[in-house]
């Protein structure tokens, strides 16, 4: 029988056949949620053509300062990050605003978290996050690439 359409063949990529590459995001003046969904895209490897969902194929990201990302409308004063000590009473509590001044590396890094799937994965992904508050990175040796998000 004769068939009437050309078979495309999907590709499916194995764990030792992905090229990760470097690139560096600078933050400075970008609105946190849009900036964390791009890098989260990058971490997962959904820029890649040969994206496939069961292997990790995402690259590594570098985020330099994290100290001027941006956050919209009333975000720095209503928006609360919470975690526990894990004793009784034991809970934290720190407003936008506060955790951009004391850990803004932590404000980035939990955007994207948050971002990601919720399997072991993600854990992996995040490995391959560095968030840096100043300009400089010790990571010049891999040679990066800038990207614009």
């Amino acid at each position: 029988m004769a068939r009437y359409f050309p078979v495309q063949k999907t590709t499916m990529i194995k764990p030792e056949e992905v090229e990760r590459k470097w690139y560096v995001v600078d933050a400075s003046g970008k609105v946190l949620g849009r900036l964390a969904t791009r890098i989260a895209k990058i971490l997962m490897g959904k820029h890649k053509p040969n994206y496939t969902p069961h292997v990790d194929t995402g690259d590594y990201v570098i985020v330099v300062n994290a100290d001027k990302v941006v956050l919209t409308g009333k975000k720095l004063d209503q928006k609360v990050y919470y975690w526990h000590s894990g004793y009784p009473g034991g809970l934290k509590s720190l407003t936008a605003r506060q955790m951009l001044e004391k850990h803004p590396e932590k404000l980035i890094w939990l955007a994207v978290k948050r971002m990601l799937p919720k399997n072991r994965q993600s854990r992996k992904m995040l490995k391959r996050l560095k968030v840096y508050a100043s300009p400089e990175h010790p990571h010049q040796a891999q040679k990066p690439e800038p990207i614009e998000l």
